[in-house]
Formats: structure tokens, C-alpha cells, sequence
């Protein structure tokens, strides 16, 4: 890792003690673990991570070495999409194997029977989550970070949806919070004493982190069961704050622009010792938010080669939509949808197709790429296959092991990929993209093999195929009561403080 050891010191104290604390059982650090006969599986999610806010995808504000290592060590999949381009339905559509046309949960508020408001909902018991599946194929299964499908009085609370251990947030606007006066162990709300009263010493992020590599030590220590460890970070999201020992003095040796906007000195308000947390230029924050990200990735990875997991595990690192503009991010600035279209929220390139890098030492040639369109509904028939287990027939899901394998000439490809959000509508089929921004808006069409920036509009030229593929919008979905397609729910809640 590429960190300088003197701002870890006492971060990695603090693992220490809380992995000793924090076991079921006893830890042991054992330097080769028994490798497991199916693959351990960690989902490293970014919460609004654009496709250009890594190293990998061509980011130049910052670095993110430990990212790039993942995925140079893997493949990087280049058109990769998020379940949609906001935070709830994308991570349903993970979990689920179902597109936002199918599945319960369409966006991040919806109507529940009878109400004339909109408010959380629940994702559907009659869905069932990777996390169950995995349960009844021999996994133990584990999920730290922030999960938004289901409050803490419903029956989608992560503790009754197939998560043998959970740390994190439940509800998505309190994940807002980078330091929260508490987090939820299982079922019991955890208080974070240190960050009563609005104080900022205890970064949600960190705590994520100190769980994962408790996590990583009990499973080297334990029975030989293989794991599923679902990462939710809520980095980059807004509120843009951040610890005020970000490596900082590694952001400033990197990067000319800093000095041009803070000055030779930190001018971060290191003036004032009671501050914990980064303030000043909002740019400043973000790259340190995403450097401590991908920090804490190396974090993870490293873990898993003390522990001797480094080649029986599977590694994936993605976003879950496209980059926010909330709390004075500068998209311009981080160049951070990466030359395509759009933002969060948006049913362009920018807004749903995400950085996306997968790592299996032995089975994925590391240093591949592939072009294959897939998305999070994939990502379930993927590790089935993986597994030897059979695909639901009730998904939208097509597995792209064969990809991942170096078997693409067996690789089926999905007819088309379709996404829905708040009367916003788009279809993916071949090189052909179909959006909707809207139920009496027009269909906008684009050729991506000649215009992936989207910026040349070609309905007027292609009447016919505007007719096929409005027909095609409305046979790829089932309606919903709770998120009805013609009428916006969203508008009462912003989805940042």
C-alpha cells in the first residue's frame, strides 16, 4: 500500500483492538488458512463513485493505487452498469437478480397500500436475496456498510434478509451522516459516545473497515466455511466531510492543485486542534474521501494475504450509480463521469455505468478486459454458476462467469438491458440506447459504437426504431403500485442533508 505509515499508526492500533474485541471467538492469525472448495466473495461497493473517480477509468485529480491494483490484478469490465442511478433500487437489483422493471423496489421512496405520501419500502419478502441463497449453499454471510431495503421494524430488516452479522446503517438518509451518534450491530443500535453533541471522531467509514478485517480474521480462524462479505461504503457520498488525517501530506506531494487552491500550508483549518475532520475547498475533500476509500480497499486486500484468503477469494470493487453533485462536489473538476453523459439520477452513460473491477488470483487472468455489457442483476447467476448451482428461473439475471473464465465464446448475452425510475425510462439492446427522460417526453435514440458521449440525438432519423423500442419499454416491465411509473415520488426528500 501506498500510504505513509505514520497516518495509520493509530488506525491500525485501533483494528487491532477491536478485532480482538469484536471476534466471536478467539483470533488467530494464521498465516495459511485452509483455502475453502468454493470461493470466499467480497462486494467492495462505493456509494456514488463515478465511472471516471478511479485511477483505472482515468482519474488524474487523485490516486487510487490500491483500486487499480485490484484491477489490475483481475479484469476490468468496461461496460458494467449499476441496477439504477440511484442508491435503493440499484442495490435491490444486486441483491435480487431483478431489473427495475421487475423488481419491488424502483426507487429510493415509493407508496405503500394506501398511502397518499411516499415513504420507504421494503424490499418484497417474496424476493430472495444472494445473501439467503448463499446461506443455504454452505456460506456464512456478512454484510457491513449501509442497506436501505428495509427499516428496522420491517420484515426486510438486513438482519432477518440472510445476514448472518451485520454492521452499518439501515436507513439510507441516516447513512448521510459520516459521523452518526450510532450504527447498528445486528438488531441493536450501537452508540458512537464519541460523536454525541455533533462531534466528528469516530468516521462511519473507518468503523466499516475495522469490522471487515475482524470479519477477514474470524473466517481465517474459523471452520473452513467459505463467506460472502457484502462492503457498502457510503464514501464518496455527501456529506463531504472527512478525517482530518486523510493523507493528507501524500494528497499535496501528489498534486499540484492543491497547493494551488489550500497554499503551501494546510489550509484546512489546522489552525484549530479541536477540529477532527477536513474543512475548507469541497475538492480537497472529495479526493481525500476517495483516497481514504481506496485506502481502506488495500486495507481489505492486504488482510486477506496475511490470512492466507488471497486466492480463494473472489474480489469485486464497483459503484452503485453515477457521480452526486450534492455538498459542492465538482463534477468538472474530477472529470468524474469519465467523458460520458450524465450524473446520479440520470438514465445516460454517466448516471448508471460504473467503474467495475473483479480479481480471482488462478481464475481470472489478471490484467483482462472485456467489453461485455452486464449489470448488478448479473452479479447473482454469476457466482451460481461459479458455484455449480443452478440459476433461479425467475430472474433477469445472465451470468457472465464465462467472461470472467476466459470462456467468452460461451458467453450468452442479454437481448437487452432496461432501467426505470420516476417516469424516466431506458433500454440498452447492442450498441443502441433508447432514453426517456420522462412519460410525455420523446425518445431520445444513440448509437454508442459511434457516440457513447451521447450527444448526437438520431430519433428523428430512425422513426421505426423509436416505435420498437417504446414497445419494448412497455413489454419490458410489470407495473407497480408502489412506484408508479407515471408519477415522480421522490421530489419531497433530497437525497443528501
Amino acid at each position: 500500500m501506498q500510504v505513509p505509515a505514520t497516518h495509520l499508526t493509530s488506525f491500525l492500533s485501533g483494528i487491532a483492538a477491536s478485532a480482538a474485541v469484536l471476534s466471536s471467538g478467539p483470533v488467530q492469525a494464521t498465516a495459511h488458512a485452509a483455502a475453502p472448495s468454493r470461493p470466499n466473495i467480497i462486494f467492495i461497493l462505493a456509494d456514488d463513485a463515478g465511472y471516471g473517480d478511479v485511477g483505472f477509468n482515468g482519474q488524474a485529480r487523485f490516486n487510487t493505487p490500491n483500486i487499480d491494483r485490484l484491477a489490475r490484478e483481475g479484469m476490468i469490465m468496461t461496460r458494467h452498469y449499476a441496477g439504477s442511478p440511484v442508491c435503493a433500487p440499484s442495490r435491490a437489483a444486486l441483491m435480487t437478480g431483478l431489473h427495475t422493471g421487475h423488481g419491488s423496489i424502483r426507487g429510493n421512496l415509493g407508496y405503500s397500500r394506501g398511502a397518499d405520501t411516499p415513504g420507504r419500502i421494503p424490499i418484497s419478502r417474496r424476493e430472495k436475496l444472494i445473501p439467503e441463497y448463499l446461506k443455504d449453499f454452505g456460506y456464512q454471510t456478512a454484510m457491513i456498510g449501509k442497506w436501505g431495503l428495509g427499516e428496522e421494524d420491517s420484515y426486510s430488516a438486513p438482519w432477518l434478509r440472510g445476514w448472518d452479522f451485520f454492521y452499518g446503517f439501515v436507513n439510507q438518509a441516516h447513512a448521510h451522516n459520516q459521523y452518526p451518534e450510532f450504527l447498528y450491530r445486528n438488531a441493536a443500535k450501537e452508540p458512537l459516545v464519541q460523536n454525541y453533541s455533533h462531534g466528528q471522531n469516530s468516521f462511519a467509514n473507518d468503523r466499516f473497515t475495522v469490522e471487515a478485517l475482524a470479519y477477514i480474521d474470524r473466517a481465517a480462524a474459523g471452520a473452513g466455511h467459505p463467506f460472502f462479505l457484502y462492503m457498502a461504503y457510503t464514501t464518496p457520498h455527501a456529506d463531504l466531510v472527512c478525517p482530518r488525517d486523510t493523507v493528507m501530506e501524500q494528497l499535496k506531494k501528489e498534486q499540484a492543485w492543491v497547493h494551488e487552491i489550500a497554499g503551501p500550508d494546510d489550509a484546512v483549518h489546522a489552525e484549530d486542534p479541536q477540529k477532527k475532520a477536513i474543512e475548507g475547498d469541497k475538492r480537497i475533500i472529495f479526493a481525500a474521501m476517495m483516497m481514504r476509500l481506496d485506502r481502506d480497499v488495500g486495507l481489505i486486500m492486504d488482510r486477506l494475504k496475511e490470512r492466507g484468503l488471497d486466492e480463494s477469494t473472489l474480489v469485486v470493487f464497483t459503484s452503485d450509480n453515477g457521480p452526486h453533485a450534492e455538498g459542492g462536489k465538482d463534477n468538472t473538476f474530477f472529470h468524474s463521469s469519465g467523458g460520458l453523459r450524465g450524473i446520479k439520477r440520470d438514465m445516460y452513460e454517466g448516471g448508471i455505468r460504473e467503474p467495475f473491477a473483479i480479481r480471482w488470483p488462478g481464475h481470472i487472468r489478471a490484467g483482462s478486459t472485456s467489453d461485455h455489457p452486464a449489470a448488478f442483476w448479473d452479479f447473482m447467476p454469476t457466482v451460481f454458476e461459479i458455484l455449480g448451482e443452478p440459476v433461479p428461473a425467475d430472474i433477469d439475471g445472465i451470468s457472465y462467469a464465462p467472461t470472467l473464465l476466459g470462456r467468452a465464446e460461451s458467453q450468452k448475452k442479454h437481448d437487452y438491458l432496461y432501467w426505470e425510475l420516476e417516469g424516466r425510462q431506458a433500454i440498452l439492446q447492442n450498441n443502441w440506447k433508447a432514453v426517456r427522460n420522462g412519460m410525455k417526453a420523446g425518445i431520445e435514440l444513440y448509437d454508442l459504437s459511434r457516440d457513447p458521449s451521447e450527444r448526437s440525438n438520431l430519433s428523428s432519423q430512425n422513426p421505426g426504431k423509436v416505435e420498437y423500442f417504446e414497445r419494448l419499454m412497455a413489454s419490458a416491465r410489470v407495473n407497480s403500485t408502489a412506484f408508479p411509473l407515471g408519477q415522480p415520488v421522490a421530489k419531497g426528500e433530497p437525497d443528501a442533508p
